[in-house]
Order: C-alpha cells, then sequence, then structure tokens
C-alpha cells in the first residue's frame, strides 16, 4: 500500500481510505493480486482461468471439463490452487456454482493454505461487513441458498470435513451464510483492458474505498493484478473514491442498485443535484419509452450472442423510433452501442464506424475525462477509421484516446501499449502516402 494512504473513519460512511499527501492525477497508488478469484461463468469459454487473458482456443481441465487454459505452463501453474476445487467441480456436474459461490469456495482454500500470508494489509477479511442484519428477508433467503450449495460443494472435497475446514477459518467466516454475504457485498468485478467484464476477485485492503458517482479514482486490470490510479490530482486529507457501479444511468436507478448491492444510500454531489438526469431523458416521453422497454429484448439477444437478430432489431428501432429522440437520450445510446457491437461481431465495418461516431459527443458529455470508457470508446472507434482507410481521422482519435487512457491504465498497459502501435501505423501510412504524391 502507498505510504500516501491511511485508513480513517469517514463521516457517515465507516471506514475509508484518504490521502497523506498530494497526489497527481494518473499516479499509480496501489497495486495487488487477488486473495482469491475466478473467471465468470458467461466468461468461462472465453477467458484462461489463470492468467484471465482471452483465447480463441483454450485447453479444457480433463477431470471437471470446467477449468479452461490457454497453455500447458498456465494449466500447471493453476494446479496447485485448482485440485481442490477441481474434485468438488466434477462431483457436482452438470451443476455449475454461482460466481459468489465459486469465489467462497477458492477463497476458503486460499485461507486454508499457508501461503496466502496477508502480511501490510490494511483492511483484513474478518473486518469486512456482511450487511445481514440490514438485508430484506428475500435477499437472506437467496444468500441462504447460495450458502447451503457452497456447503455442498465442500462435501465433496472432504467428506464429512467441511465442519471441520470452516473452523480453521477466521471466527467471523465459518458461517457459510456470513463468508457469502461478505463475498458478495465485497468482491470487484475484474475486467478486461477494455472495461468488459471477465471475472471476479477479493481485494481486502481496497474494499476501504467508498463509493462516489463521481470519483477521484479508477481501478483497472492487468489479468488479475489490480491497479489503483488517480484520475483528479488529490490534496492531503482528501477521501479516495471509486464507483462501485456503472455510472452511465439516472440517480434513482443508480441509487437503487447501490442500495440493494451494497447497502447504503448515496449522498454524494452527482446525486444530490441529479447531474444529467433531464439530459439523459431527452425527447418525447412517449417516444423514448419505446426503445426503453425494447431492450431488455435486445439484451437477451445480445447474451445469447444473436448478433444478426440485434443488428436487425437495432437498425429498425434507430431508424424508426429513435430518428426523432436526441442521441443524448439515454435509451437511445444504449441501443446506438448495441447496434455497434452488433456491426463489429458481423464485420459490419461502414455501420460500425457510424455507430461508433454518434456516441462520441455524447460520451464526452457523460464521461468527464480522464475517463477509461470514454478513452476505450475512441480507440474503438479509432481502430474502425483505421480499418476503412480513414488513416488521418484515425490518429486524430488515437491521440485523444491516448491522452485519456496514459492516466487511467499507464503507458505500461497492454492497451496503451497496443494503442501505441496503432498510432505509429497511422504515421507511417500517413508518411507513406506524402512520400508517393511528391
Amino acid at each position: 500500500m502507498s505510504a500516501k494512504l491511511e485508513r480513517f473513519v469517514s463521516p457517515g460512511k465507516g471506514n475509508g481510505l484518504r490521502a497523506t499527501a498530494k497526489i497527481k492525477r494518473g499516479e499509480v497508488l496501489f497495486s495487488a493480486e487477488p486473495l482469491a478469484c475466478c473467471v465468470a461463468n458467461k466468461q468461462v469459454r472465453d477467458v484462461c482461468h489463470h492468467c484471465f487473458i482471452r483465447h480463441k482456443t483454450l485447453l479444457r481441465c480433463s477431470q471437471c471439463k470446467m477449468a479452461r487454459y490457454c497453455s500447458i505452463t498456465c494449466q500447471k501453474q493453476a494446479w496447485p490452487a485448482h485440485k481442490r476445487e477441481c474434485k468438488c467441480l466434477w462431483s457436482l456436474l452438470p451443476r455449475i456454482p454461482t460466481d459468489s459461490v465459486h469465489l467462497a469456495l477458492r477463497l476458503i482454500f486460499a485461507l486454508l493454505s499457508p501461503s496466502k500470508g496477508s502480511t501490510g494489509v490494511l483492511y483484513t477479511l474478518e473486518e469486512h461487513e456482511s450487511h445481514l442484519s440490514s438485508m430484506s428477508e428475500q435477499k437472506r433467503q437467496g444468500l441462504s441458498q447460495l450458502a447451503s450449495m457452497l456447503e455442498m460443494y465442500l462435501q465433496q472435497e472432504a467428506p464429512g470435513l467441511a465442519q471441520e475446514m470452516m473452523s480453521a477459518l477466521p471466527p467471523s467466516c465459518r458461517d457459510p451464510l456470513s463468508l457469502i454475504a461478505k463475498v458478495t457485498c465485497n468482491c470487484f468485478t475484474i475486467s478486461d483492458g477494455e472495461l468488459r467484464e471477465i471475472g471476479v476477485g477479493l481485494y481486502p485492503s481496497l474494499s476501504l474505498l467508498n463509493h462516489d458517482c463521481r470519483p477521484n479514482c479508477v481501478m483497472v486490470f492487468e489479468g488479475t493484478k489490480l491497479q489503483l490510479r488517480a484520475v483528479r490530482d488529490i490534496n492531503p486529507e482528501e477521501e479516495l473514491t471509486i464507483s462501485y457501479i456503472e455510472t452511465l444511468s439516472l440517480t434513482e436507478d443508480r441509487q437503487r442498485q447501490l442500495k440493494d448491492q451494497y447497502h447504503f444510500t448515496c449522498r454524494c454531489q452527482r446525486c444530490d443535484t441529479q447531474d444529467k438526469d433531464e439530459l439523459m431523458l431527452f425527447g418525447d416521453k412517449a417516444t423514448w419509452r419505446l426503445l426503453k422497454e425494447a431492450l431488455p429484448r435486445l439484451e437477451r439477444l445480445k447474451a445469447e450472442s444473436d448478433w444478426q437478430a440485434l443488428f436487425e432489431n437495432c437498425r429498425h428501432l434507430l431508424s424508426t423510433v429513435g430518428a426523432d429522440i436526441p442521441d443524448e437520450n439515454l435509451y437511445k445510446l444504449r441501443m446506438i452501442d448495441m447496434a455497434l457491437d452488433a456491426s463489429v461481431h458481423l464485420g459490419h465495418w461502414a455501420e460500425a464506424m457510424r455507430y461508433g461516431e454518434k456516441t462520441l459527443p455524447v460520451y464526452r458529455q457523460y464521461y468527464p475525462d480522464p475517463h477509461p470508457v470514454h478513452g476505450v470508446q475512441l480507440m474503438r472507434v479509432g481502430k474502425l477509421k483505421h480499418h476503412l482507410e480513414h488513416v488521418d481521422e484515425a490518429l486524430d482519435i488515437f491521440k485523444q484516446a491516448y491522452g485519456i487512457l496514459k492516466l487511467t491504465h499507464g503507458d505500461d498497459h497492454p492497451l496503451t501499449t497496443d494503442l501505441l502501435v496503432k498510432m505509429e501505423e497511422c504515421r507511417s501510412e500517413i508518411d507513406q502516402q506524402s512520400s508517393s504524391t511528391h
């Protein structure tokens, strides 16, 4: 943990982290590997279960049939952590644990392993809140079912020893229900460089960070390694904050999600002023409601990777209903983004570029720089421009992306190095065009 950070009690929030010295934007404040992590179920076929990098072809564990690896090396390195869960996963096939149960299972094995030290942490798992007392009965029942599933998996690993194993854990982690509650309230979504979800992990000290809908820090992952970076200049004594959720949503929806998932009411400046809500609902309500009502169906098509149907539905809705709604409208913007995804998957590059271009002015309004989401979107549109040989425009967009990503991801992140290569390719092509015309 950086010497520039310290633990403190944040008024109205409980435990928190604050700066002890001046911090400049772009500065790395913390870097850590997880205490435990696992690939998300919906990414299980596409991401290596050891290095967490996407690959088109993966080797499958011959026993549990669930774990997948990009190489023999990754498979061997993963085996010490995987061997205990492998038996649990195999014995209960075709049932597959939820992400939170899988993470809790890995956490138990990590805590029972003497190699997992916890020196230098500011916040231990023992101190993590379960929030069971503030949960609705319905939510407690749902977590109780997950706790029962966790016990069932443990019994497969060591019949009759599950109770003995749990007793070796820290006192507040011995009850399966309390452990599952702690995991669901304190885990982080692990994302790739382009901010797509790939897994979940526990980083105990970073659970001290409180939420703000316009935070002064962001978390970026490289594989499972997490980096906390400042995106604004931070003064001594100022609290460090991150966003727990995707912030491109209405105040009411953000508040509901934070209350349901993390058990608190956000009182940040953005929530108090309901900043951008009016802009997000721009346009005729009766018209944009048709777009809003269509989104769940489109999300299902996306989840099923039915790109052709998604593309046709989005294109039809955007050209008819959406034609009378400004691009700033939240529901239209979500549909444009889905049309962009579908176009890319289908190789419709010209349409993809057209949809991507529509999003950029809107992203600029909704994501104050430097924001990783805006940087990644710029890079995506730049790649489309480059592919379609709009080289000058591509270079300009890549430069804008680099201005953001060098602060949010850093120059050493694979995404930024890829971006720098793309910029060099554009410059080289522009030089060749220039010399051939003289």
